[in-house]
């Protein structure tokens, strides 16, 4: 019997509902989307969550404003945004959780009954600053001076805004009783968080020592109800981070679920913007150890996209909508840009101009333009059917070791969260295949009289190339070489861009005539795509549409 495939599970942060998505939420999920996807070439079974966090008095406050009760808000947002979204970007999640949905709040609910049964849960008083942007009581180290017209306050570093001081009665969770462990286990597990900067910070406030954490609140009602206590909704990032594991089957009856979880979980990884990264990389965790469960394997905290120098945001208006950028470039441009452009794991600034220049220098004429001229070249020089090469020379033999590096090196860079550097190690293919053909210059070998099969007339010289046979370049000859190998080039391009750009790839590979003789682009083995020679003779080249059309300016575009 064959092994099991390996699964891989990973998610995003579930987004607030409290306004509709922006290019920060995006970048997360283009991200995650692009590692699903290549996992899935790798033939892994891949599980990818997505979805929207529901409860919390953010929520409810934005509801109220609105005029609506807060699950009519949440409907409406993730009807009208957050799902849509998803098709704009060409995400292939797998799964889309709501933390309303039934399956999430009797399993969350079942979970905590389980904490509070095994004694990890008490009773007790709060009295604290509390942000309600970020849905947390905040340390004196995290507050800030107010400037402008909160000069004189004290506010949140992340929101730039006053907090609220809140005294309640609460439940408590001991967190404070695994700052020893989980120090332990950041030791025993030096990639659980990452990058580098996140470990450290993540050390650093452990090391300080926890309290215990306040895990429900009584002043409203909109949220999970505690089950020993209904006057009692539960503390917000308490239900929020429990998605990973409701939406994996945590807690199901069902016998698919429950088959799903023995599978998947724990999670691989958990991608979240750095300023979420103590609640997943501190506070999950503890949970889970409470629990008995496993602890996933990483939690790789990105930077923020930056807007005129300030964190990307609604409240600030610095918030940029995906469609604003998609509808002039396409949703293959917004993916390349924000994977390539910036470092994953740091801050990066977004603007028009860059994004311009990257599409027309490196989409439009790098990799579009290889595309078109290589299949222009089978069409003009052999009908449109790949010829059957001559033995491969130092040039060709040059290009397939840059192909087999790009595999390797972007292997390599996924598995650690690189994207950007994935992305750099493709690249090296695209401009070596334009720089081989720039050398080779098969447009002027095909001038060369004994590229003509000894047979072939001057009519047939003059033909305007409709078949094969019209075209008269022989089989086996130096221009056919070349061309092969570029056409080899590109299929492997195809398959390594396809985690990033799924449209233009997928225009590529029907280009190519791939999909008739070696199946679906995202069936292809990414480990084994640069063995040469998988494209056979005869397979029929077309000169489609341009992958990366040259565009007007956008009439936004510095706004």
């Amino acid at each position: 019997m064959p092994e099991p495939r390996r699964s891989f599970y990973l998610t995003t942060p579930i987004y607030y509902v409290n306004d509709a998505p922006h290019i920060g939420h995006a970048y997360t999920t283009v991200a995650a989307d692009m590692v699903a996807r290549w996992h899935r070439q790798r033939q892994e079974d891949v599980w990818f969550l997505t979805g929207t966090d529901e409860h919390g008095q953010k929520v409810m406050r934005t509801a109220e404003a609105n005029g609506v009760s807060p699950q009519d808000w949440a409907d409406r947002l993730v009807d009208a945004s957050w799902k849509p979204v998803l098709g704009v970007l060409d995400v292939t999640n797998d799964d889309f959780i709501r933390t309303t949905q039934e399956r999430h709040t009797t399993r969350v609910q079942a979970f905590i009954q389980d904490l509070y049964d095994k004694g990890e849960i008490y009773a007790g008083s709060y009295e604290g600053p509390y942000c309600v942007g970020c849905e947390e009581y905040k340390l004196p180290g995290d507050l800030v001076p107010g400037t402008g017209e909160f000069e004189g306050q004290e506010v949140c570093a992340i929101h730039g805004k006053p907090v609220e001081m809140l005294s309640e009665q609460n439940y408590f969770f001991r967190m404070s009783a695994y700052t020893q462990r989980l120090l332990d286990f950041y030791e025993a597990n030096p990639t659980f968080v990452q990058p580098a900067s996140a470990r450290n910070e993540v050390m650093a406030f452990v090391r300080q020592g926890l309290q215990d954490l306040s895990i429900s609140r009584s002043t409203f009602d909109w949220g999970i109800p505690i089950p020993w206590d209904p006057s009692h909704v539960l503390y917000v990032w308490f239900d929020a981070l429990l998605n990973y594991a409701t939406a994996a089957g945590y807690a199901s009856d069902d016998p698919e679920e429950k088959a799903r979880f023995e599978r998947i979980w724990p999670a691989d990884v958990h991608l979240v913007g750095k300023d979420i990264l103590r609640f997943h990389a501190v506070i999950w965790p503890a949970m889970l150890m409470a629990a008995g469960l496993e602890l996933p394997g990483q939690v790789f905290a990105h930077g923020w996209l930056l807007v005129g120098g300030e964190k990307m945001s609604k409240s600030k208006l610095t918030g940029i909508a995906p469609s604003q950028i998609i509808d002039h470039f396409g949703s293959d441009a917004f993916r390349y840009y924000f994977m390539r452009a910036i470092p994953f794991g740091q801050d990066g600034s977004f603007s028009w101009e860059d994004l311009s220049a990257r599409y027309h220098a490196e989409l439009a004429n790098g990799f579009g333009n290889l595309a078109s001229r290589v299949a222009a070249m089978i069409g003009k020089y052999f009908g449109g059917a790949l010829p059957t090469p001559g033995e491969p020379g130092p040039a060709e033999q040059a290009l397939a070791d840059v192909a087999a590096k790009a595999v390797t090196d972007a292997e390599a860079a996924v598995d650690r969260m690189a994207l950007n550097e994935a992305i750099n190690a493709v690249w090296t293919l695209v401009e070596a295949t334009n720089g081989y053909l720039t050398e080779q210059a098969p447009w002027q070998v095909a001038k060369d009289p004994t590229e003509r099969p000894a047979t072939a007339s001057s009519a047939d010289t003059a033909s305007s190339a409709d078949s094969a046979a019209d075209a008269g370049f022989r089989q086996g000859g130096r221009l056919a070489t070349i061309l092969v190998a570029s056409a080899e080039a590109l299929r492997v391009l195809a398959v390594l861009l396809h985690p990033v750009t799924p449209k233009a790839a997928t225009g590529l590979w029907e280009s190519l005539g791939a999909a008739d003789v070696l199946g679906p682009l995202g069936a292809q083995p990414v480990g084994t795509v640069a063995t040469s020679g998988r494209l056979p003779a005869g397979t029929r080249v077309t000169k489609g549409a341009s992958l990366f059309p040259r565009l007007e300016e956008p009439a936004d575009a510095g706004a």
